[in-house]
């Protein structure tokens, strides 16, 4: 399974289908970013998509440096200097306020590219500045399976498929609809997902000369870490 997506329109590397996302709003994400960042300061979001966070970051007057791998994900990102490139690969002169790494990136079952993604935020912080990352903790995941459906305005997303595919590893299939004019467009996402405790994920942090502060919401997915 690994990672592959379906559907009209683009689809990135990681199985992402680009007009999908497009129809997605930002929630409390922002608001997150935003307090944890100086008025006015710098972030550099790592895996930035369509531009769902990113664009009311902007429209809060923070200069963002938006990062993706997909040009047809950055193809729509406004008010904010894009760059292409893989978050493993990222070598910026600069550094940032805050770097955020959303998406639950941190959870791919590709050990050296976890390394390679937090060695990336290290890199790229600022003293005294923060390293915000979305995760999938362990107990969340093991609440995972098939036919979980939530909505979002006119969008369905479903778990259509679900299983432990080796110890600490889940492989899911995800469905996303859109109806409109009454034509429904649907799109599947399929990846698989490393189960993560919070020490496991302290421990990758700290290999990386981070370290693990606070949760920064009540399901304790979004995370905040600041230089050792």
């Amino acid at each position: 399974m690994r990672e592959s997506g379906t559907g009209p329109g683009p689809i990135t590397p990681d199985g992402s289908p680009v007009d999908f996302y497009t129809l997605l709003r930002a929630g409390a994400e922002p608001g997150l970013i935003a307090g944890v960042t100086p008025p006015g300061g710098s972030i550099l979001e790592l895996g930035c998509g369509v531009g769902r966070v990113t664009h009311p970051l902007v429209e809060r007057g923070f200069t963002v440096v938006a990062v993706d791998e997909s040009p047809d994900m950055l193809a729509h990102v406004r008010g904010a200097r894009t760059v292409l490139s893989r978050v493993e690969d990222l070598r910026l002169a600069e550094r940032f306020d805050t770097v955020v790494l959303a998406s639950q990136l941190v959870n791919t079952v590709d050990d050296a590219a976890r390394r390679a993604m937090l060695a990336t935020c290290a890199g790229h912080v600022a003293p005294g500045g923060a390293v915000v990352l979305q995760w999938m903790p362990a107990e969340a995941q093991d609440r995972w399976k098939a036919g979980t459906i939530r909505t979002e305005g006119d969008v369905t997303i479903m778990m259509s498929a679900h299983e432990v595919v080796r110890p600490g590893v889940s492989a899911a299939t995800m469905e996303y609809a859109h109806v409109k004019d009454g034509a429904r467009t649907v799109w599947t996402q399929s990846f698989e997902s490393l189960r993560l405790t919070e020490d496991d994920l302290a421990a990758e942090l700290a290999a990386e000369g981070l370290r693990l502060d606070r949760f920064l919401t009540g399901d304790r997915t979004w995370a905040i870490a600041f230089t050792a």
